[in-house]
């Protein structure tokens, strides 16, 4: 307890709130205390006191950035396991989707049987007044007629990626990315591509054609964290990194349909696939989503909140203005 540096935490920070000038004039503070009320500047051999200076700023140095960079491993660590999951989902679903059919040879008699029966639809359609008409590319299917809320009207269903499948791509999102997956239909070459990330802006295309995608984000990106890769030399797979990871997409550009964000399935189910640190972060998150839509403060804000009513003190002047929290930690 002797050797216990946190037991004059509140006092000291009770004393930090009571310097504007910040940690500058709270060192001042306790150093003039040491030259007005004790002999630490003439007490020893000369030089003694810039010694004990030196070692103790050094060694709470040496801890806060051991500290520090133990936080920012933990931190890289733990997003390198959720990329390497997504990276492992999409590795599953090309795999799936470049899958070779299985081709079953026909005797004689199968072909005919078969024509049979193409012939005997087609003419069942013209009596019908059917016609040819193919349903193999149903678009995304919209939300339900009875659906309650009237903003909901009109709007799609998430595909199982939480996004949308349109015609020229497929996007899905979690709260922290979107990852958009656009099939070329040839085989192309990274610079016969032309991709252009803005922080609000998603430029797509094919060198010499228009534009596959061209038009303003539906939030944010960090353009320094988004990537594109092209696979197969078919497959162009972008990943942008939302600023906001609290919100979910409704769109991916302006002109796409809107999706019903209130459709969207976290998938809880999966989240005993992850190991206890990652969970909790995911868990953390979903619990942090729910709340910014109740409008109540998420656990970041609340752990402010609670850090704050034991450090405030019933003084004259209030809470200092140019002091804030982060962290558990006062910071001028």
């Amino acid at each position: 307890m002797a050797n216990d540096p946190e037991r004059f935490d509140s006092m000291l920070l009770a004393m930090a709130q009571q310097h504007e000038g910040g940690v500058k004039e709270l060192l001042d503070t306790i150093v003039a205390f040491l030259a007005r009320k004790t002999d630490f500047f003439t007490g020893g051999k000369e030089g003694d006191w810039q010694k004990v200076v030196k070692d103790t700023f050094f060694k709470y140095a040496s801890k806060a950035t051991e500290e520090a960079n133990k936080i920012k491993k933990e931190k890289e660590e733990a997003e390198k396991r959720l990329k390497e999951i997504r990276e492992k989902k999409e590795q599953e679903r090309l795999a799936k989707d470049f899958e070779p059919p299985i081709v079953t040879e026909l005797t004689d008699q199968e072909a005919e049987k078969m024509q049979l029966d193409i012939e005997k639809v087609n003419h069942d359609k013209a009596e019908n007044g059917s016609g040819d008409a193919s349903t193999s590319d149903a678009p995304p299917t919209p939300i339900d007629e009875e659906e309650d809320d009237p903003k909901e009207k009109g709007k799609l269903k998430p595909n199982s990626g939480n996004g949308c499948d349109l015609e020229n791509y497929r996007w899905t999102q979690t709260l922290e990315e979107v990852e958009l997956r656009v099939p070329l239909r040839q085989v192309l070459r990274p610079r016969d591509l032309t991709v252009t990330i803005s922080k609000r802006h998603l430029k797509v295309g094919i060198k010499g054609q228009p534009l596959i995608i061209d038009g303003e984000l539906d939030a944010d990106v960090k353009v320094e964290e988004s990537t594109w890769v092209l696979q197969d030399g078919r497959n162009l797979l972008i990943n942008l990194e939302k600023v906001n990871k609290m919100n979910w997409w409704g769109r991916l550009v302006s002109t796409d349909p809107e999706i019903s964000t209130k459709k969207i399935n976290p998938e809880p189910s999966k989240l005993s696939d992850l190991d206890g640190e990652t969970r909790g972060m995911v868990e953390k998150m979903m619990y942090d989503q729910r709340q910014k839509e109740l409008g109540l403060p998420t656990s970041d804000d609340q752990k402010k909140q609670d850090v704050l009513k034991k450090l405030v003190i019933n003084n004259n002047n209030g809470i200092i203005a140019n002091m804030y929290l982060n962290d558990d930690k006062l910071f001028f």
